[in-house]
């Protein structure tokens, strides 16, 4: 069976990327499909296979505003050849999934979200605080064929993975189609204690998108007092640098190894967005560190802790983190406090365990099982 593999875009190891990672290690010598490629920015497993980027990846200096190209993507991803391939295994939050394979072929799609820019996230890239007076009329033009395109498109894939039960709600609403779930994985072996001793500094690692709210984090470690460590790039840093306080540190991406330490170290991981998933959390957990989350969207599934209501009531029972009811900085803050003053209160080996039930061990075994019943139609 000849596989083809389809991404998005390939600008940077984030948890997408992760999966995909998981899929080439599944199909060493299947070839990748992508709108836009910048080299060196994905892992060795990735970048080990031949890549096939779409036209838009000649554009020069495409890297910057790739982005901005969202109204051709359809487009650009039906004009790949996929001619000759038996299974196509696609990773998606945008228009991945809207290949065409061949007559006869199998189209299997995991879903990080439906293309989320037009749906439920629309404002947070395309309200009035968010995007320009042109770029918001154009989008209004846009967003009902992006829609259309995008449900369309989903009827052509014969099956749907949702990576948390968060995005199959989601994809039942926009798509009128089930989805199986398969939770992305965490590489624990990687991800792990590192006997450093603890620090102050609270921390987050993300990209810098509108949806991710981490000005929400930024402003919360201001009120506090307390410091923090943003790992992460994106369009959003100067106005996030704006609103942090003199103990908030802006370090860019980071190696693994560098980050495993941070992670290991930290007094707590802040997770402010409504994320579909939301790999970074069990990263976290899998070093052993507690976090503290906005009680909505994927964290629900992964993270094991309490709504938390001001200083009232305690942790439960083998919890690794705290939820935090309204996305405010206040709330953050006051859940910032609240861990300050009880360290004690989660423990590092219920964090690294339930790291431990995502592990891209368990991931592998779920994919390699489905793909005996997905790739035979059943």
């Amino acid at each position: 069976m000849r596989v083809a593999l389809v991404h998005d875009w390939l600008t940077g190891m984030r948890g997408g990327e992760k999966v995909l990672e998981v899929l080439c290690e599944l199909h060493p010598g299947a070839d990748l499909f992508t709108l836009v490629h910048v080299p060196g920015s994905v892992s060795p497993m990735i970048e080990d296979r031949p890549i096939h980027a779409s036209f838009a990846d000649r554009l020069p200096g495409v890297a910057r505003y790739y982005r901005k190209l969202l109204p051709f993507f359809p487009w650009l991803i039906e004009r790949f050849d996929l001619s000759g391939y038996d299974l196509v295994l696609s990773t998606s939050h945008c228009v991945a999934k809207g290949v065409r394979p061949a007559p006869g072929a199998r189209h299997v799609s995991y879903l990080h979200s439906p293309m989320r820019y037009v749906w439920d996230r629309y404002d947070d890239y395309f309200g009035p605080s968010r995007a320009g007076l042109s770029t918001r009329a154009a989008m209004a033009l846009l967003r009902r064929p992006l829609q259309q395109w995008d449900r369309r498109s989903a009827d052509r894939v014969d099956v749907l993975l949702a990576n948390s039960a968060f995005v199959a709600t989601r994809i039942r609403r926009y798509y009128g189609r089930e989805a199986e779930v398969v939770p992305a994985p965490v590489d624990v072996d990687l991800f792990r204690p590192t006997g450093e001793s603890v620090s102050d500094e609270w921390l987050v690692v993300s990209a810098f998108a509108p949806y991710k709210r981490i000005e929400v984090a930024v402003q919360a470690a201001q009120l506090t007092g307390s410091p923090l460590v943003v790992v992460g790039k994106g369009p959003q840093e100067a106005a996030l640098r704006k609103v942090a306080g003199p103990g908030t540190r802006f370090v860019g991406w980071l190696p693994d190894a560098d980050l495993v330490s941070l992670y290991s170290r930290c007094r707590g991981f802040l997770f402010p967005g409504v994320e579909d998933f939301g790999i970074t959390p069990l990263e976290a957990m899998a070093c052993g560190r507690p976090v503290v989350a906005y009680g909505i969207g994927g964290a629900r599934e992964t993270v094991r802790g309490r709504k938390w209501e001001g200083d009232r009531g305690g942790v439960e029972e083998g919890a690794t983190g705290l939820f935090v009811s309204e996305q405010t900085p206040e709330a953050f803050a006051s859940a910032i406090r609240t861990v300050e003053a009880n360290p004690d209160w989660i423990d590092p080996t219920d964090c690294r365990l339930r790291a431990e039930s995502f592990g891209r061990d368990v991931f592998l075994q779920k994919v390699r099982e489905g793909l005996k019943r997905w790739s035979a139609g059943s």
